[in-house]
């Protein structure tokens, strides 16, 4: 219950005050975003933190000038791969055999397998699905944070591409996908902080198939 009540209490934050949060909780939010599932392990995004109130200001220029951007702590970038390379593809592999300390023959065919199909796929179709694997890492980051009481704002309203020239991230083969500012809730200037919660129901959204 600690949980539901959690998120519960957290919102999409459309105000913040400023105030710092402490590394130790933004840490927190990130181990659990880099402990998420995603398809075959490979991890494929980056989580850039910003905390410079310049680079700040120019992404809040390409964000619709939303306030979050800057009066938040840290502002997360979850940038995915841009494409899949046998080189990225072998490096969690290989990854994975170090850490386990031995190498497993069904591991290393689903290995060639992958090497047979992500890197011959166009890279538009790539990139599509590795953000699919940052938004699980995003989604466990944004229970994260409520569960550290710290306040997220989910943003997908910004110009991917300028983000992407303002951190350099094609020279690092990764895009922007989404955007999480953290920080603490102004209520008295957030139009959305004293407003009820609204969700479907679960009749409405859960069919269950006996």
């Amino acid at each position: 219950m600690e949980l539901l009540d959690t998120l519960n209490w957290r919102y999409a934050t459309k105000a913040m005050n400023g105030k710092s949060v402490p590394e130790e909780k933004v840490n927190k939010i990130i181990e659990a975003a880099r402990l998420a599932p995603t398809s075959s392990g490979l991890q494929p995004f980056e989580i850039i933190v910003v905390k410079n109130k310049e680079i700040k200001e120019k992404i809040k220029a390409v964000g619709w000038n939303q306030s979050v951007i800057t009066d938040c702590s840290h502002l997360l970038v979850f940038a995915a791969w841009d494409t899949y390379t046998e080189e990225r593809i072998n490096k969690m592999f290989d990854l994975t055999n170090e850490i386990r300390g031995f190498k497993n023959e069904g591991w290393e065919n689903y290995r060639q397998m992958l090497l047979n199909s992500y890197p011959q796929k166009d890279a538009e179709v790539n990139y599509n699905h590795a953000a699919k694997q940052a938004y699980i890492a995003f989604g466990l980051a944004i229970a994260a944070a409520a569960f550290e009481k710290v306040d997220a704002t989910p943003m997908e309203g910004f110009d991917p591409d300028a983000v992407d020239k303002i951190l350099e991230l094609k020279e690092k083969g990764l895009r922007s996908a989404i955007l999480l500012p953290l920080g603490y809730r102004d209520e008295a200037n957030d139009w959305l902080s004293s407003l009820e919660k609204v969700r479907k129901s679960t009749k409405d959204l859960v069919t269950v198939i006996d």
